[in-house]
């Protein structure tokens, strides 16, 4: 009797144990090149913690994923249980209920903030306090250029980084001492700064606390934006190639064309794997023009409201972001610089970068991002950056001057905010 009953328990313990190792979950993450990349090296180590957590991978175009996940937050259905968001597109997807709000419990995201670079919570903050993605990785900004070109016009990194106005000045003897080269493949990348920078407490690029339309023919950081821009543009030192990884973007650089290029430290691997593969060793990098910091984008992840398996996506975007190894992996990656401030700490951002010459350049973007000011979105961001990109584009154009374009800028954007 005692041997039958020892034999049921020890069945029963059997299925139980079977009937839970075979109650796995599934989760989908919907990601886009190459953070597709960083998802599937993470799969290993995150199934060592949650063998029971099956990650299947939604990867599409850049473009594609976020207009994907756009109509699938509108009408409800679709999106994945994780979802990768650009910088560009929190403020966007902040708009309406179809993000999780990961500020809340059981979540808490907040209780985690000081572990991160200062300046990413509040991006993915909205204006109400809701919280729609973690910060996994961050664009801190540089100023990078060709040694070779710099040497032949005898002009130093520093004379050249030095304010806007050295960086015009001495940018047009690097124009001349290199026949065929252009100093900055768009004179719009000058205006992305300044506009980003300076900005006062509490504001956005656009709006401030109040949804006060900050664009305007008075508002001195947009004048100086569209004036430096103005400036390059009549010198003849941009190629007019317009937004970075557009044909003529590619062109320029593929051909060796550019003295300098502001970017986030996320452009070294794509210049090492094939943008400017042939010029290993002849590009450097520095801080961005008069000891300015700004941020080159970032990716968040986040949970839709209409996941059913918030949980399980909820313990997977935690690995994915406060795990200082996992952190460290995705840098090697992709090149993607780490948005935990742990992560940062490894001793590989010690290491020179090869392709830069072996400069120690993660030393110089460590110190950049941790004087990054926060800047707060509003949900009307994407509208007002385009018609202010409009603006830009007419007077770079020549179509028409600064305060005109700006006024103009200003009344759009105010009707547009009604």
């Amino acid at each position: 009797m005692k041997y039958t009953r020892t034999l049921v328990l020890a069945l029963t313990s059997a299925l139980t144990l079977g009937a839970a190792q075979a109650q796995k979950t599934t989760i989908t993450v919907g990601v886009f090149p190459d953070l597709d990349s960083v998802i599937k090296a993470a799969i290993p180590g995150f199934n060592k913690l949650y063998p029971n957590v099956e990650v299947k991978i939604n990867s599409l175009a850049y473009a594609d994923h976020h207009n994907a996940l756009t109509t699938a937050l509108s009408t409800g259905k679709g999106a994945g249980d994780v979802e990768a968001i650009d910088f560009g597109f929190v403020a966007k997807f902040a708009e309406g209920n179809g993000m999780t709000d990961l500020s809340k419990a059981p979540f808490n995201a907040g209780q985690l903030k000081s572990r991160f670079v200062a300046y990413t919570f509040p991006q993915a903050t909205t204006q109400d306090g809701r919280m729609v993605g973690m910060p996994t990785d961050v664009g801190p900004g540089s100023m990078f250029y060709r040694t070779d070109l710099l040497a032949k016009a005898k002009v130093t990194p520093a004379q050249l980084n030095a304010s806007w106005e050295s960086y015009i000045a001495n940018g047009k003897k690097v124009v001349a001492a290199n026949p065929g080269v252009f100093l900055i493949p768009d004179a719009s990348e000058a205006a992305q700064i300044i506009l980003r920078t300076g900005l006062k407490s509490g504001e956005g690029m656009f709006f401030d606390k109040s949804n006060k339309v900050l664009v305007s023919p008075t508002n001195a950081r947009f004048v100086r934006a569209f004036t430096i821009a103005k400036q390059i543009r009549d010198a003849k030192l941009d190629a007019r190639a317009g937004a970075a990884f557009s044909p003529e973007w590619t062109t320029a650089f593929q051909k060796g064309n550019l003295a300098t290029e502001f970017s986030g430290a996320w452009l070294v691997g794509h210049m090492q794997n094939w943008l400017a593969k042939d010029y290993a060793g002849k590009w450097n990098a520095q801080n961005l023009p008069g000891n300015t910091f700004a941020s080159y984008g970032g990716s968040f992840w986040g949970i839709p409201a209409q996941s059913q398996n918030k949980e399980a996506a909820w313990n997977f975007i935690k690995y994915l972001t406060t795990n200082p190894a996992q952190q460290v992996l995705a840098f090697k990656t992709t090149g993607a610089f780490p948005a935990l401030k742990a992560a940062q700490n490894d001793p590989i951002f010690n290491q020179g970068v090869e392709y830069l010459g072996n400069q120690k350049t993660r030393l110089l973007w460590r110190s950049a991002a941790a004087k990054i000011q926060p800047i707060d979105v509003n949900k009307l961001d994407p509208v007002a950056e385009q018609i202010v990109n409009d603006a830009l584009s007419e007077v770079l154009n020549g179509t028409k001057d600064i305060p005109t374009a700006l006024a103009q800028a200003q009344q759009l954007v105010e009707r547009r905010a009604r």
